[in-house]
């Protein structure tokens, strides 16, 4: 069997389990399941990538276009991609805001990039995804406690040191962070994973292996997608795609003499899944706001769940397509017009909805103003006849 196929085969067939196990699993052993993903498999995991990571000032291109695309997408997605959503749904505008900018290439693009480009451009990939742990690691958690301070309900007002002090201890109170900054230390210092005793070595990577399959069955035990929510979601990630072609393109006619592995590579990394971390940064300001007795929550943290349940099998199978058809998607002509007819017919929609609003509405207006112009001549025609009835009285006289 195609391996392709077959690991994407593995990533649908543990998902299923989790789906098949929903009715034997309690709320309660859901919130256990979270637990371990996001204090033990979660930080093994990003312990594991950082010091994996070999600093070389010429390599440092490939995190800066995967931050700049971060970014764009983050500003993208703020002012254009949540435009449909009424103003009163926030904490679903903030949930796509973390969710769709960020990618999890690990999980869904890296093999399909070494079994279709081989290892040397899986290598520039993994560089690449250095600059998107720095955007969904750090600056996504200080947008969600920028987003969790604003929106928390404080009776008394709260000093700037206080406010640090905080924002200290709950970084402390939180695994991830504790292992991105003793990585980081690590790394300033030029000590790597091998600088480690083999015990330790070999349980961070064992522990790390059960990131994957526990992310994904806990994906299929939690997810609960409504009709509603489904097509939203859908929606979304088909503007997501539309507006990642759109930006690849760009990328590929500002980067000359790329080589066709290179823009494929361009192309996939940005359709890749959303990431699970920031619903790990969701999910601790969900605890945060349970605390506060917040009734207004900060983050929908079962949308979010939604999405990546959505998300992953949605970019597999594009990620396969594109793969298939290689020589159609390297052309940066056919990306730009790819990218702009998707999001055409992703919002239309909503154009096609606001319209009919907007005809009903004239309709409405229409008929209020008909109403109006008859009850107006009714009353003329009334005051009319009472002019003549006493007309006609005073020539009696």
């Amino acid at each position: 069997m195609n391996f392709v196929l077959q690991k994407t085969l593995e990533l649908i067939l543990m998902i299923g389990l989790g789906l098949l196990l929903q009715k034997k699993i309690a709320s309660q052993d859901l919130k256990g399941v979270k637990v371990l993903i996001l204090s033990v498999a979660l930080p093994a995991t990003i312990f594991v990538a950082l010091l994996k990571i070999e600093l070389n000032g010429t390599l440092l291109v490939f995190p800066l276009v995967a931050l700049t695309f971060n970014l764009l997408m983050l500003l993208a997605t703020k002012y254009f991609l949540t435009a449909s959503l009424h103003k009163e749904e926030k904490s679903k505008k903030r949930t796509l805001m973390m969710l769709l900018p960020s990618t999890a290439p690990g999980l869904s693009c890296f093999p399909f990039i070494v079994a279709y480009l081989g290892d040397d451009t899986l290598a520039l990939a993994a560089l690449a995804d250095i600059g998107n742990k720095i955007f969904v690691l750090i600056l996504l958690y200080m947008l969600a406690m920028h987003w969790y301070r604003k929106n928390a309900i404080i009776e008394k007002p709260v000093s700037s040191k206080s406010k640090l002090k905080g924002l200290f201890i709950s970084l402390v109170n939180e695994p991830i962070n504790m292992v991105i900054l003793v990585g980081l230390f690590m790394l300033g210092f030029g000590l790597n994973l091998s600088s480690l005793p083999a015990f330790f070595q070999n349980s961070a990577l064992s522990i790390k292996d059960l990131m994957t399959p526990l992310v994904l069955l806990f994906i299929g035990m939690a997810v609960r997608i409504n009709s509603g929510e489904f097509k939203l979601i859908l929606s979304m990630l088909f503007r997501r795609m539309g507006l990642a072609f759109l930006l690849s393109g760009l990328f590929t006619f500002a980067i000359s003499a790329l080589t066709p592995a290179m823009i494929l590579l361009l192309v996939v990394f940005p359709q890749s899944a959303c990431s699970f971390w920031p619903f790990a940064h969701m999910n601790a300001i969900q605890s945060m706001d349970e605390k506060d007795a917040q009734p207004n929550p900060t983050f929908d943290v079962n949308f979010g769940l939604n999405i990546l349940a959505c998300s992953l099998p949605f970019s597999t199978l594009l990620i396969i397509g594109i793969f298939s058809f290689s020589e159609f998607f390297i052309d940066p002509l056919t990306l730009l017009g790819l990218g702009a007819s998707i999001l055409a017919i992703s919002f239309a929609p909503d154009i096609l909805k606001s319209k009919s609003f907007m005809m009903e509405r004239e309709r409405k207006i229409a008929k209020v103003t008909a109403k109006k112009k008859s009850r107006m001549t009714i009353t003329e025609g009334k005051y009319e006849s009472s002019e003549s009835k006493k007309m006609n009285e005073a020539k009696a006289i």
